[in-house]
């Protein structure tokens, strides 16, 4: 290692500690804004090549080349570093270099990042980047660039960069130093398979628990597109998590065409360094106060409406739609605020944050303050989980309980009145458990809900889950279909039935509208 390079490492270590530092205290998931294609080095194949400049405007494109991480960059310019995307027809094209930061740190020098829809950063040494760009206002305009939708794309050191632990160098022993932050809560590798870094990869994510590995290999790219990432290339990328104390190491290799989720692969490294979930023993899911009203989708029991509105107080009182689960933004006045409306309801209000960030403004939550009655609508419950989840609209939710209220629930809305979270894999709803997305809002403790179920034949996932976690209570909710859950117990009303999991085997009994059942004996009321 030269002396340069030694400083260097040193001072990016003591920055490092403090930026980890920093950012642990509110590590939460984050998406991309923009696009970023991250490759392994090596001899990149066509269909790389193609995803950046397709992403980066077509034939519209306009590309920024950073060749600073190669030792030649500072040698009069090659047409070798602009060269593959000339020959794919760019409109703009342009080279910027330096290895001065007060260079790097000058407007004008920058200026034709604000003018791109996209940035190439080459091979080499990811450590001049760093050591050139860290802090100033060419790694400001790369945050702007993404932020406005905009493509970033590198490879090799130009991969590494991409994360803010970075791996600076060093084999098996890595060198840490810190990077961009383009792709949050990940530490990325390159060359992975090609000159065996696993070992690396794995002591840097030890001595960085919070976050999950990218080993990308040679000729491959991970394509990153706002939360979905998905592999391109001829070879492989390999995501690593590191053990917890009731969890191994978890390892998933990906291939051309397949995919993962941002965001839950961050939740799942979080997950690993929270206390384990479910909790070991048993938990008494009964409700000190208030009640739920959990429904298995599907048409609403006749008797649910006029229910949730008396238990919530009456015709006047103040009762919240929540329509998360539902893709896009919902409208204010849908068919079911009409619909409670036209049962006698007086005062229905809609309650949707946009972005997470907003959960933390008390003025936004004023419409949960008094809230009697809340309802939470179809859809996928990791949308919820993403907006809601560790905020005090949680808090809110359980407070709408302790002052006698109650909180309703059809399918995704049902699901995440539990304790453990079933099927919130953001990509399909087919697995059961899905790490990082295995928590929902505890609203009945001790418990996972599960919907539609006779009807989608769930009864071997719910099995599985039983099997794993003993000590959860199983609920599986038919459409058209209803608990009513007070005090030690529920009752069931609607058409279908609910299949109850509830001893450690894989047996279960089937409750019909009518009938009830105690928590606290874990048996069907006589």
């Amino acid at each position: 290692m030269s002396e340069t390079r030694r400083r260097f490492a040193m001072a990016a270590c003591l920055l490092l500690t403090s930026v980890v530092s920093s950012t642990r205290a509110e590590h939460s998931p984050r998406t991309v804004a923009g696009n970023l294609v991250i490759c392994g080095g090596g001899d990149l194949p066509g269909e790389v090549h193609s995803a950046f400049f397709q992403l980066a405007g077509g034939k519209q494109a306009r590309i920024v080349v950073i060749p600073t991480a190669s030792e030649s960059a500072d040698e009069p310019p090659s047409e070798s570093f602009l060269e593959p995307w000339k020959s794919l027809g760019a409109a703009q094209i342009e080279r910027l270099h330096s290895r001065d930061p007060n260079v790097a740190n000058d407007e004008a020098f920058s200026a034709p990042l604000r003018a791109a829809t996209a940035v190439w950063i080459g091979g080499g040494d990811q450590v001049r980047l760093a050591e050139a760009y860290l802090g100033t206002a060419v790694e400001r305009e790369l945050a702007a660039l993404l932020a406005r939708g905009g493509t970033i794309g590198g490879t090799s050191a130009g991969a590494a960069i991409m994360s803010q632990v970075m791996i600076a160098g060093g084999n098996p022993r890595p060198e840490m130093a810190t990077g961009f932050d383009l792709l949050p809560g990940a530490i990325v590798d390159q060359h992975f398979l090609a000159r065996n870094r696993a070992t690396r990869l794995w002591q840097a994510l030890d001595w960085n628990r919070k976050y999950f590995g990218v080993g990308i290999d040679e000729g491959t790219a991970l394509v990153v597109q706002d939360r979905t990432m998905t592999v391109v290339g001829d070879s492989i990328v390999t995501f690593c998590w590191n053990p917890s104390s009731t969890r191994p190491s978890r390892t998933e290799t990906l291939r051309a065409g397949q995919q993962l989720d941002l965001v839950a692969c961050q939740r799942a490294a979080l997950a690993r360094v929270a206390p384990a979930l479910p909790a070991a023993d048993s938990v008494d899911p009964s409700l000190e106060n208030g009640s739920l009203l959990i429904i298995g989708g599907g048409p609403l029991p006749k008797e649910t409406i006029p229910l949730f509105i008396e238990r919530a107080g009456g015709p006047d009182a103040p009762l919240v739609v929540v329509p998360g689960a539902l893709e896009g933004n919902p409208p204010d006045d849908s068919d079911f605020v009409a619909m409670l409306r036209d049962a006698g309801a007086k005062d229905v209000r809609v309650f949707h944050l946009a972005e997470r960030e907003q959960c933390f403004d008390a003025e936004r939550l004023q419409p949960l303050d008094d809230a009697r009655g809340v309802w939470f609508s179809g859809g996928r419950q990791w949308r919820l989980v993403d907006l809601y989840l560790d905020t005090p609209v949680v808090e809110r939710f359980h407070a709408v309980l302790a002052r006698g209220g109650v909180i309703a629930g059809s399918s995704a809305g049902a699901t995440i009145q539990g304790d453990y979270l079933v099927r919130g894999n953001p990509l399909g709803n087919l697995e059961m458990m899905y790490e990082g997305y295995e928590r929902g809002f505890g609203l009945l403790r001790g418990a996972a809900i599960d919907q539609h179920f006779s009807e989608r034949n769930r009864f071997a996932d719910m099995a599985a889950l039983k099997q794993a976690f003993p000590q959860l209570l199983g609920l599986g909710i038919d459409e058209g279909t209803a608990l009513v859950v007070e005090g030690t117990g529920f009752e069931v009303i609607g058409a279908g039935g609910v299949a109850i999991y509830d001893q450690p085997a894989t047996e279960y009994q089937t409750l019909r509208s009518g009938e009830r059942y105690e928590f606290l004996k874990r048996r069907p009321a006589k």
